[in-house]
């Protein structure tokens, strides 16, 4: 909180407490007094209770509460019932100005309006003035979703992660996600980023005994894009919970065709399955046969190798591969075949999902 502020209000107040007043910080020092030669003097540290007055040497002290992490108490002069009541309503005073300030300036709060898009764009960067915020770097939203109950605070955790209040901001979304606003290198690469997100996820699960999923959302060098990005995180836990079911860290930038699938409409994806499959549905193939050709697409259509991962005989592959194509009308060994085969499955896996779009 700005220490000319406190002195202001001090100034203004200096007529009506005819006693001598002011502001400590948490390292006892004089931030702000009614008396400007004392502004700068450091006071004998003493233990700050939360809500009662505090009486030493002379003077009477209470606290006004945490602020950015700095806890500031009001002190007057004198040891009476008058000074105790004095310090109590300048703090209530100071308490309700110090709200209203961390409100308006505070910038973990400026940082969640902008990827919450509350904030209109124009407005953005006349905010960041104000607050001499560094605009001229890059940055990457990465979206932390605890996908079970807990008492842990997934938010501490990431804060002591990442203390650097200057450049990272950790933002408490809804009860089960955090986003980290971190500021990366221009050019980082996509699997820099992945490796840090694995290091929070080992981290929480490590100490914590707490299973995380982490979306990330490609890097922005402008504050506007921060909403994309968190969008783009959202977006690849969402996709990742259709396709990459067991994946722990998901990159929007990884996301490939699973990402043009989940934007289609339904209706045309329903439509393009009845066009592929007209001779059977695909919920005629056994799990045995899914299984194969999952198998089959792992190793890059190869008929030796995936009977040889299948401990299956060579012939027995073929076979199966044979009643795929009576069943389907495709024919898994070409190429163009298998590729519109591995879409199908895709898109008919999206269709029973019914994930929520954002």
């Amino acid at each position: 909180m700005s220490n000319r502020l406190f002195q202001g209000v001090i100034h203004q107040m200096k007529d009506a407490v005819d006693r001598t007043f002011g502001v400590i910080d948490e390292n006892f020092t004089i931030i702000a007094c009614s008396e400007l030669g004392r502004v700068g003097e450091t006071v004998e540290a003493f233990p700050v209770p939360s809500n009662d007055v505090y009486v030493s040497s002379g003077f009477t002290y209470k606290s006004i509460g945490i602020t950015q992490g700095a806890n500031y108490v009001v002190f007057v002069e004198g040891e009476d019932v008058i000074a105790s009541k004095y310090v109590s309503v300048i703090a209530v005073s100071f308490a309700n100005i110090k709200f209203y300030y961390d409100e308006k300036y505070d910038r973990s709060n400026f940082i969640k309006n902008i990827i919450l898009d509350n904030i209109l764009p124009g407005d953005i960067y006349l905010k960041a003035r104000e607050l001499y915020f560094n605009s001229d770097v890059t940055r990457t939203v990465i979206l932390i979703r605890a996908i079970e109950t807990h008492d842990v605070s997934i938010y501490d955790i990431v804060q002591n992660l990442f203390p650097d209040k200057s450049k990272d901001f950790v933002i408490n979304i809804n009860e089960t996600d955090i986003a980290l606003v971190k500021e990366t290198k221009t050019g980082i690469e996509s699997k820099t980023i992945e490796k840090l997100a694995s290091t929070i996820a080992d981290t929480i699960s490590g100490e914590f005994y707490l299973h995380v999923v982490i979306g990330i959302g490609t890097t922005v060098d402008n504050l506007k894009d921060l909403a994309r990005s968190f969008k783009e995180a959202q977006a690849a836990l969402e996709v990742g919970k259709v396709f990459d079911t067991e994946k722990t860290i998901i990159s929007y930038d990884n996301l490939g065709i699973a990402r043009l699938i989940y934007q289609l409409p339904t209706t045309l994806c329903e439509t393009f399955l009845k066009e592929v499959f007209k001779r059977g549905s695909i919920e005629s193939l056994d799990q045995e046969t899914l299984f194969t050709i999952q198998r089959f697409f792992e190793n890059n259509l190869n008929v030796s190798e995936t009977s040889r991962k299948l401990f299956v005989h060579r012939n027995t592959l073929v076979y199966r591969l044979e009643k795929i194509k009576k069943i389907t009308g495709l024919d898994l060994r070409e190429f163009d075949h298998a590729i519109i085969f591995k879409i199908a499955l895709m898109v008919n896996k999206y269709l029973k999902s019914n994930p929520i779009k954002y």
